[in-house]
């Protein structure tokens, strides 16, 4: 192991009904799958800000600013080794203040109710804590961080370190 490192963000919009999701086409990493509605790879001045990274890609992607959206945070933290990689993905979720019609270039929209997600094809990490949200972290405030391995994702609450 190197120590090469992947850091990659996504957006998910959620409603009471369920997830916006982007069917991405064409692209080389998660061709032909389910994805959050924005999101890639951080740029060198953005290593230390997810944030950042995560507003860059959504007003690239969609046109947004985050005055469009309430309550954006970052949710999930997930980690796996693939390809010699060290790969972070670092997943944000948040409402858009007014019902509008979103476009992307980047594939087809759709919105996806909670009971139809474990139905997608979605990237592994993604769907494991696409699941796990829809199952426990929609009801919280928590930030979780997840460890990949080939059985699956083990979650758990990243709480204030106070030692």
């Amino acid at each position: 192991m190197d120590g090469k490192l992947r850091n990659m963000t996504s957006l998910y919009l959620t409603n009471e009904k369920g997830i916006l999701c982007l069917y991405r086409i064409g692209s080389r990493v998660a061709n032909n799958k389910y994805i959050g509605t924005a999101g890639g790879h951080f740029e060198a001045d953005e290593l230390n800000d997810a944030r950042r990274c995560v507003l860059r890609e959504m007003q690239e992607e969609l046109g947004l600013e985050e005055t469009d959206l309430t309550g954006l945070r970052l949710r999930y933290i997930t980690h796996r080794l693939k390809d010699g990689e060290i790969r972070q993905n670092y997943y944000f979720f948040a409402r858009l203040k007014e019902d509008r019609q979103l476009t992307s270039s980047e594939g087809v929209l759709q919105w996806i109710p909670y009971d139809q997600i474990a139905e997608l094809n979605m990237p592994v990490s993604a769907k494991h804590m696409i699941l796990h949200y829809c199952s426990a972290g929609r009801f919280d405030d928590t930030l979780y961080a997840g460890i990949t391995e080939g059985t699956g994702t083990t979650f758990v609450p990243m709480l204030e370190f106070e030692g």
